[in-house]
């Protein structure tokens, strides 16, 4: 893991060295400055991850300091180090753009705390430009890859319904891209300016999701030592997904059900509703019908989330789009790991289409990785998928064809769904059933199908016209 570059801005060598020792100790990599003319020197050059900087200083004060940071590097967090008696002026500098403000003194646990918060909140909104502006060839495919009637369903529900204030509840496998339509939902509405911030109700202790959701008040349990905002109150205009949400507590799903319906919240420890505003995205890879029935998921919380209902199709029952992700994932790896790999082969296409993929789209990306680090041609092969396909080519491949089938019509069929699994790409088809492309077309010809040329394609049936 990298380290964290962080600068801290203090004209009192007590500090800076207190600070140094802390944060070095956390891994990170420390930077000091006495002034603001120091400070700026140092931030002309390669971006800090996190600044600390003391509310004055000789030569001026930390709100120029963070006016400054924010102009030129908005991705840099800032902690604001004030004396008792400066909280209005910290409390106007956390409204210019300071992720939060810390006393001095102050122990080490409180800087810790302070630092890894900072630095997560940065990574959150790296992630969320990133997946804002990584925007597909396709725009219409929001990143959802696919041609499968299935899947150009879930674009329709995106597209008509991502501009709404609905809740919306995504079912599906694990591996299927439930978070990445949640994303679509986010991206394409009016709040995409504001935070996407995503929580996963299995990853969090049991009894630590009602802090981390709803915040709390300083001195409301052990340990709470100041005020703490929760994701929702901090998601504040965005878009939150809760994810596995089958997995939280009964009594937090009531709790949850109420602020959905009053759009208001109360921390721990609080005697003050709060305001808020956020849409709700929720998903699960559970049964919610059966959920419901064991007592696990409230039936009134599942009516108010699943305004819109999305359900995704496990990638066994949309082998059709196998060959897509799989071009799109080898594009992104070989770029990745500098490979002039430009194609799959047939037989490790047939391989990829054989496979049942109880890991879904996940586990397609991760196999297609594993190829591309091991290719040793310009193409995938069988050679370089893991060991999982070369245990499954020992295994015999049963095709179950219909009664009272004649062979021309199984010909006509195996080419037909062969065209939608390429895209229409008459050269993998040809390639894939071993026919020569001027073979191809004619059989096209003859069995009425059609496909959409490109200009490569159309230049080939020119020239092989004379063998039809």
């Amino acid at each position: 893991m990298s380290k964290n570059r962080i600068l801290v801005v203090d004209d009192e060598p007590s500090v800076i060295g207190a600070l140094e020792l802390i944060l070095s100790e956390l891994g990170h990599q420390v930077n000091s400055a006495g002034s603001v003319v120091e400070a700026t020197r140092l931030l002309n050059g390669h971006p800090f991850d996190l600044v600390f900087t003391d509310l004055r200083l000789p030569d001026g004060s930390g709100l120029d300091l963070l006016a400054r940071v924010k102009s030129d590097t908005p991705g840099t967090e800032v902690i604001l180090m004030t004396a008792h008696g400066s909280l209005d002026i910290t409390i106007e500098a956390i409204k210019r753009g300071a992720f939060y403000y810390i006393e001095k003194p102050s122990t080490p646990e409180q800087v810790a705390i302070l630092v890894e918060r900072a630095l997560q909140f940065k990574a959150i909104k790296h992630e969320n430009r990133i997946l804002k502006n990584a925007r597909p060839a396709d725009e219409d495919d929001f990143g959802v890859i696919g041609r499968h009637p299935k899947t150009q369903r879930i674009h329709t529900i995106i597209r008509t319904a991502a501009a709404s204030e609905a809740s919306v509840l995504i079912e599906g496998e694990s591996g299927t891209g439930k978070e990445l339509i949640a994303a679509a939902f986010h991206f394409q509405s009016p709040r995409a300016e504001q935070p996407f911030t995503r929580i996963n109700c299995a990853a969090i202790p049991q009894d630590l999701i009602e802090s981390e959701l709803f915040g709390y008040r300083k001195g409301a349990f052990t340990g709470a030592d100041r005020d703490k905002r929760g994701l929702i109150e901090a998601t504040a205009g965005g878009t939150l997904l809760l994810d596995e949400i089958g997995e939280m507590p009964m009594h937090l799903q009531t709790k949850l059900l109420r602020v959905l319906q009053e759009r208001k919240l109360r921390r721990l420890g609080d005697e003050q509703e709060i305001d808020v505003d956020f849409r709700l995205v929720s998903s699960t890879n559970r049964d919610t019908a059966q959920m419901i029935q064991e007592g696990l998921l409230r039936k009134d919380l599942y009516f108010r989330i699943s305004t819109i209902k999305v359900k995704v199709p496990p990638l066994r029952e949309r082998l059709d789009d196998v060959a897509l992700l799989a071009e799109r994932f080898l594009r992104r790896y070989s770029e990745k790991y500098k490979k002039r790999i430009n194609d799959i082969s047939p037989p490790a296409y047939a391989l990829l289409m054989r496979y049942d993929w109880p890991g879904n789209v996940r586990e397609l990306e991760s196999v297609v990785e594993h190829a591309v680090l091991f290719a040793t041609e310009d193409k995938l092969t069988p050679e370089c998928l893991p060991e999982q396909f070369h245990i499954s080519q020992a295994g015999a491949f049963h095709c179950v064809i219909p009664p009272h089938m004649q062979m021309e019509e199984i010909e006509r069929e195996a080419i037909a769904q062969t065209l939608e699994r390429t895209g229409g790409n008459v050269k993998k088809t040809a390639e894939i059933l071993n026919y020569y492309r001027p073979t191809l077309y004619r059989k096209l010809k003859k069995f009425g199908l059609r496909v959409d040329k490109d200009a490569e394609d159309e230049e080939e049936e020119t020239a092989h016209s004379a063998e039809f």
